[in-house]
């Protein structure tokens, strides 16, 4: 056997190793959220919907659910505004120290979720801001803004700002070129920027869990099942989660798949 053969299979053999050891969890989490049990443990005793029935029937699961889906929707929708108006100004009216202020829209990501999550607890408690979803928001805002602008930013290169050119060229203002010009270009970076944001604040636990104190999102009331024992029910509430997250990474995916076919055909 050539060196070639060998090199690809161990390869192979490493990248399975790899995805089984990411993955492995999630498919016993799935698998037994199905379970015709009163406890998610092997041996698998046959298919039920059950505890998705139970999970769907549980009031505060429901509104932990419709409370994730309004947090996600409207910090997504302000975080992908706030990074757009950002990487437009800083990309078209750069000054003296746009580089500064870039780094600082950056800086976040190397923080921990718990030290900003503290912070903000900190910072609203002097302010007489009491714990609320809306407290969670301005934290997702917060953690997912750097996301936000370095997708949209990066997008904003020199063909982007020609296009830009051109309609000023044409007559449109300022306000018609960001309007009719930069945004329809750049809408897919501003989806895939929003859809990424709802997905990181939709299974965000500690900065949730730090700004709540009766209305509380999923994960925040996912931990609160767990602390009473691990059953099928919490495993079906994880995977809907799950479940979600991965239906935003689809589409997603798609998006940008169609976005680089249409310019490969232009």
């Amino acid at each position: 056997m050539s060196r070639l053969v060998l090199r690809t299979i161990s390869e192979a053999l490493y990248v399975a190793l790899i995805y089984g050891f990411v993955f492995l969890p999630v498919v016993v989490l799935v698998l037994f959220s199905f379970q015709d049990g009163a406890l998610p443990v092997p041996p698998f005793k046959g298919f039920s919907l059950q505890w998705y029935e139970r999970v769907f029937d549980n009031s505060r699961l429901m509104s932990a659910l419709g409370n994730s889906i309004v947090v996600g929707l409207v910090s997504s929708a302000v975080t992908t505004l706030l990074g757009f108006l950002a990487a437009y100004g800083l990309a078209r009216h750069g000054f003296l120290f746009s580089g500064i202020l870039q780094w600082l829209f950056i800086a976040p990501i190397t923080v921990s979720y718990l030290v900003i999550g503290m912070g903000l607890l900190i910072y609203f408690s002097a302010l007489g801001v009491p714990k609320s979803l809306t407290a969670v928001g301005i934290g997702h805002v917060v953690i997912n803004l750097p996301l936000a602008f370095a997708i949209i930013y990066s997008q904003m290169g020199e063909h982007q700002a020609n296009i830009e050119r051109a309609g000023r060229d044409l007559g449109a203002a300022e306000w018609q070129v960001l309007t009719f010009v930069t945004t329809p270009t750049l809408w897919p970076s501003i989806f895939a920027a929003f859809c990424l944001s709802f997905t990181f604040s939709w299974d965000e636990f500690i900065v949730a869990f730090l700004l709540t104190r009766f209305d509380v999102t999923l994960p925040v009331e996912l931990w609160g099942l767990l602390r009473r024992g691990i059953n099928p029910e919490t495993n079906a509430a994880g995977t809907v989660m799950f479940a979600v997250s991965i239906a935003f990474v689809i589409v997603i995916q798609a998006v940008l798949l169609w976005r680089r076919r249409r310019l490969r055909q232009e």
